[in-house]
């Protein structure tokens, strides 16, 4: 207990030492926000931004876009969580996107997004994200910004580094930060240490459609797998991962996973790995996974369940998989835009530790190994180290580049973010951040292509720079215009949830290719109405569909009789405008479930059990036109002796 009091103190010493710093420095920057920052974010009336920032949710699960530089909230985009506003998770036709094996589970914790890309830059097609919690892996089309596949995860636990692609959109990767008996099984946790295996996912994606299916799981020793990231350029071929508690240890981790003065970065050879696979290799585990798909033509998901999975022992692909030395509990996993430098952002050490990826392969050529852990070769430090960035700061987290030859990189710990040179490792500027900063973004800046005119840092605590908002203040993020020799503070807004991550990407490739026109002839709903000709009502026993319409301003039909006491009621509605931005939305009282916001062309379900006789009223709940008030209908709820037949009617 001595030694973790001692830890404890050293680290309070160290983080006030330098709060107190940024706050003096504080004071000065804030002044010298002036009119010219906020000419730099403004974005006049009618204005586009010139960036999406799609930012990770957090505990919230889902995915907010905002607009940079202006810092607007745009959408939340629900993918994990329920979400009433959009009905996503209540109605019907979404529900089995959030079917897992574990069952409906309705929440998750949403850290990483990235953007799909080919030859190394951005294209723009889809956002993928991890959910932490529940192991799973989605996919958010960018012509829609719906969250269109969920694929989970087995034999993994904390989805942590995750959800990264390689330069032309190969694979996406999940790795498990817990490991965990593979398969699972009862046994002691005493019994961690070399019974533990960290998987690593490789999940394939189909170039057309984006759509995710798992390849093959490398069943890793049981260290925690933290962040990763793919090579690019020179070093594409083969992704990152950061591991910390090389020690496998399985209680108070903060002291016992500290202990190596080095833990390591992964390096995996996917292609080396993949051609085994092709060639048969691997061993197919069973298991139990949802993969959820949702069609653009029905506009509903299905879940299907998997029952196998492909797993790869590292063993039996030899020169496929080495460790680097890497001080200390390294979180970060960043490789710049030339594939050649792998940056480990040591959160226990005082320097900042960059690899050559050149100079791995000359060890790998050469065997300059410093032993093995679990049969996988150690790579010699020395050998595979490129420089060193001596008192970078305190806490290194993560590391961006923006494409000019500079790193960018967060401090946790003195809360600030830190420019340096690659190749000199000198320190070039630095900028305290509002306050213990986790990840930060430069849009593209993951890829060989950065467009380096903003940072945005995002924030794990604001304390004192809002408006006081109870016991929890909200999160922030912080942007810095980083075009010139100095980092300028911009801006700093809100944001949903704990932003963990962020996408960028300029708007010039998303907006010209989002969907603007959806034909009611290409809906393929089973209970899609066209017109007011095709409502109906019918009933089967003590269950009722309505197929109903609606357009500015009325439902077809507006009145329904006939419905009894006990009914299971389904509204299967159909949006009949076709242009963007004209959705409508229904509420029923007494419904045990969210309204309906219902898009353009599409059909969406929720369900309705009356339990009191009367005449119960539904309405529009989103604004459509002039006469929205007036887009309402009324349901007759007759006892359940009743032998009133089912009647609609519209205008009658």
């Amino acid at each position: 207990m001595k030694t973790i009091l001692n830890i404890s103190i050293g680290f309070l010493i160290i983080a006030f030492t330098f709060t107190s710093c940024n706050n003096g420095e504080s004071s000065k920057s804030n002044g010298a926000l002036s009119s010219n920052a906020a000419e730099k974010v403004y974005v006049a009336p009618g204005q586009h931004d010139e960036f999406y920032a799609f930012i990770s949710g957090g505990f919230s699960g889902q995915l907010s876009v905002y607009g940079l530089p202006s810092g607007r909230l745009f959408k939340v985009i629900p993918v994990f969580s329920q979400d009433a506003e959009k009905a996503y998770g209540y109605n019907e036709e979404t529900k089995p996107m959030l079917n897992t094996s574990h069952g409906f589970i309705p929440w998750d914790d949403s850290h990483h997004p990235d953007i799909s890309q080919t030859k190394g830059e951005l294209d723009g097609r889809y956002v993928y994200i991890n959910a932490n919690n529940t192991p799973r892996i989605a996919k958010i089309d960018l012509t829609t910004f719906e969250t269109t596949e969920i694929i989970e995860i087995p034999n993994s636990a904390g989805n942590h580094s995750s959800s990264f692609v390689t330069e032309n959109t190969e694979y996406v990767v999940a790795g498990t930060r817990f490991s965990v008996p593979i398969p699972q099984k009862d046994m002691s946790i005493k019994d961690y240490k070399g019974n533990f295996k960290g998987a690593l996912s490789f999940l394939k994606i189909n170039p057309d459609n984006g759509e995710m299916s798992i390849k093959f799981q490398i069943l890793m020793p049981g260290f925690n797998y933290d962040l990763s990231h793919p090579g690019r350029g020179k070093s594409h071929g083969w992704f990152f991962f950061t591991t910390y508690n090389t020690e496998e240890a399985s209680s108070l981790l903060e002291v016992n996973a500290s202990q190596n003065d080095k833990d390591f970065i992964a390096a995996i050879n996917w292609k080396k790995i993949e051609a085994y696979v092709n060639n048969g290799g691997g061993t197919k585990m069973p298991t139990n996974y949802a993969h959820n798909l949702y069609s653009e033509e029905t506009h509903s998901a299905t879940s299907t369940m998997i029952k196998e999975v492909l797993t790869v022992n590292p063993l039996d692909v030899p020169g496929a998989i080495y460790f680097l030395p890497t001080p200390k509990s390294p979180h970060g996993c960043d490789v710049d835009p030339s594939g050649e430098y792998i940056v480990g952002n040591g959160k226990l050490s005082a320097d900042l530790t960059v690899h050559s990826f050149t100079k791995m392969q000359d060890a790998i050529a050469n065997k300059k190994h410093d032993g093995e852990a679990y049969g996988i070769p150690i790579l010699k430090f020395e050998d595979v180290l490129a420089g060193t960035v001596k008192q970078s700061g305190l806490g290194p987290l993560h590391t961006e580049f923006d494409g000019k030859g500079n790193a960018y990189t967060t401090f946790f710990i003195s809360s600030e973010v830190v420019k340096w040179k690659l190749g000199t490792w000198e320190v070039i500027d630095r900028k305290p951040t509002y306050y213990s900063v986790g990840h930060l973004m430069i849009p593209g800046g993951n890829s060989a292509k950065p467009f380096g005119k903003y940072v945005l840092a995002m924030n794990k605590i604001t304390k004192d720079r809002y408006l006081p908002t109870g016991p929890e203040v909200t999160q922030s993020a912080q942007l810095y215009d980083i075009s010139g020799d100095k980092m300028e503070l911009l801006l700093d807004f809100p944001t949903i949830g704990e932003p963990h991550y962020a996408a960028g990407c300029p708007a010039s490739l998303i907006k010209a290719n989002s969907k603007k026109l959806y034909k009611l002839a290409e809906n393929k709903h089973p209970y899609a109405a066209k017109s007011d000709a095709d409502t109906k009502v019918v009933r089967n026993g003590k269950e009722v569909h309505v197929q109903m319409t609606m357009i500015r301003s009325h439902f077809s039909p507006d009145n329904i009789e006939g419905i009894k006491v006990g009914d299971k009621v389904y509204f299967h509605i159909t949006n009949l405008e076709q242009d963007y931005d004209v959705p409508h939305g229904i509420a029923m009282i007494g419904a045990n479930t969210s309204e309906l916001l219902i898009m353009p062309g599409q059909t969406e379900t929720f369900v309705w059990e009356p339990k009191q006789v009367g005449v119960w009223p539904f309405y529009c709940t989103d604004f459509c036109s002039a006469l929205h008030q007036e887009m309402q209908g009324y349901v007759r709820v007759s006892p359940a002796s009743s032998s009133i037949p089912l009647s609609w009617s519209l205008g009658d």
